[in-house]
């Protein structure tokens, strides 16, 4: 269980979970100025300058990237392999929403949305409604910053400024939303800071909310051998010591439930049809599969998408 959260814990976007969008958008940042990018977001740089500074500033950073790689080449493949999988990642779940709408689907939900500019990057069929949900504070940073830049969104998007451990399907409503039409779904970045039974607890509110031929998608963790974990935050700490970064160490800030169901499982026992995908055969499919020491038998992560019957 995480050691820094609490039941009605909150945060801004530079502290907390908050801290952890901006870092996922930096490496969309750093994704977007690669010659071989396989996803672009020409909102993420901004997204994240504005947020100050903290241990996203290293991220993308090639002199910073260098150093690492002089002092322990292994670390330096396990930065290579985060930014990879970053863009799988957005890569994979864009995919998702185009084949959405493809099928028809005009109204979609991101729960948890952060810095996601998917409303603004992606070029969504007129009618499409987007519904983004998160921490209040988190949202009015996003859109004040993209409004600065002039940054129009492709779809009328609708920001819902709630916690999802409150009310969040009645303030979705109040928003506009129809729970008589077909939705995507899409909870990225999100599970790992649940508690078990919160993450089937809004897997349960979304079914509530769900017409057939509704889509959902996310990304699920798989449990961890803590002595590995040990073992990599030592090694981190020791590099970011010599080189006088301040690291950030994300499983403060998740909760590491032996109890927690498979989303695939939970989604297929209760009225959908679901099929898992595993983030290593992504990443070997895209060719940006980095092989890491000791990593174990078990996938980083698992995607999951899902039709409602």
């Amino acid at each position: 269980m995480s050691s820094l959260r609490t039941d009605n814990d909150t945060w801004d976007i530079a502290s907390s979970v908050g801290a952890t969008a901006v870092m996922v958008a930096a490496a969309r940042a750093a994704e977007t100025d690669r010659p071989d990018r396989i996803i672009t977001d020409p909102y993420a740089k901004v997204l994240v300058a504005g947020a100050g500074t903290g241990a996203w500033g290293f991220i993308g950073d090639t002199d910073f990237r260098a150093k690492v790689a002089a002092q322990d080449p292994e670390v330096d493949a396990l930065f290579e392999h985060m930014g990879n999988y970053q863009a799988v990642r957005t890569h994979f779940f864009d995919a998702y929403f185009a084949a959405a709408v493809d099928a028809g689907i005009r109204q979609v939900v991101i729960l948890a949305s952060g810095l996601d500019s998917r409303a603004f990057r992606l070029t969504w069929p007129a009618g499409t409604t987007v519904f983004e949900i998160d921490q209040p504070l988190v949202l009015e940073y996003k859109s004040a910053t993209l409004a600065a830049q002039g940054a129009t969104p492709t779809a009328d998007r609708r920001e819902v400024a709630i916690d999802l451990r409150q009310d969040w399907p009645a303030a979705l409503k109040a928003a506009g939303f129809d729970a008589s039409q077909p939705t995507a779904w899409l909870a990225e970045g999100l599970l790992m800071y649940l508690p078990a039974d919160a993450q089937d607890r809004l897997f349960a509110q979304i079914s509530d909310l769900s017409a057939p031929g509704s889509r959902v998608a996310a990304e699920s963790m798989g449990a961890h051998d803590p002595d590995r974990w040990e073992r990599v935050r030592e090694r981190f700490d020791r590099i970011t010591a010599q080189l006088d970064a301040e690291p950030m160490d994300i499983t403060e800030l998740t909760y590491e439930d032996p109890d927690r169901a498979e989303v695939a499982d939970w989604l297929a026992a209760n009225g959908w049809r679901a099929e898992a995908v595993d983030s290593r055969d992504e990443m070997r499919r895209l060719d940006r599969l980095v092989e890491i020491p000791d990593t174990g038998e078990q996938a980083f992560s698992t995607f999951t998408t899902g039709v409602r019957l």
